[in-house]
């Protein structure tokens, strides 16, 4: 059974649309850039709700909280397998001082020496084209419609 995620694709409206992606911290995403942004998310049991998860993990990665309503995206599917469970967030925030949590790996492999990592080490706000390139492949349908709801103000 695929493991499955939820997330957050905040948006605002400047000149053009912007979304607000994540990179992945720890050494092994260090020099990773095209392909290697995320919406903030993370996974979740089947007894959790979407949308109560999605909250959480943009909580987690960024260290603010989305009080205001979330829009249903849908669902799409990760290369490996992984699907994703996404909400749009109207939102403008400064990203400048996130503050995410942390978790720990051995490092360097086979070392014996144990190292926390930020599990966001960035985030940024992009415009549509920029986060085409930036964004995980599979969650690249989500900016089509995160685009559609900029338009229209109507969730699609």
């Amino acid at each position: 059974m695929p493991s499955r995620s939820a997330g957050i694709l905040a948006y605002r409206k400047r000149r053009t649309c912007e979304v607000l992606l994540v990179h992945p911290g720890g050494p092994f995403w260090r020099n990773k850039d095209l392909g290697a942004w995320s919406i903030p998310k993370g996974e979740y049991g089947g007894d959790e709700d979407a949308e109560v998860a999605a909250r959480r993990e943009f909580t987690e990665e960024l260290g603010l909280e989305v009080l205001g309503p979330l829009i249903l995206l849908g669902e799409v599917k990760q290369r490996g397998g992984k699907i994703v469970t996404a909400f749009a967030a109207e939102l403008d925030v400064e990203v400048a001082g996130i503050r995410s949590n942390t978790f720990e790996i051995e490092w360097p492999p086979r070392s014996g020496h144990r190292q926390r990592f930020p599990e966001v080490d960035r985030a940024e706000w992009f415009a549509l084209a920029q986060a085409y390139e930036k964004i995980n492949q599979g969650q690249r349908p989500l900016l089509d419609l995160v685009a559609q709801l900029g338009r229209s103000g109507k969730a699609p």
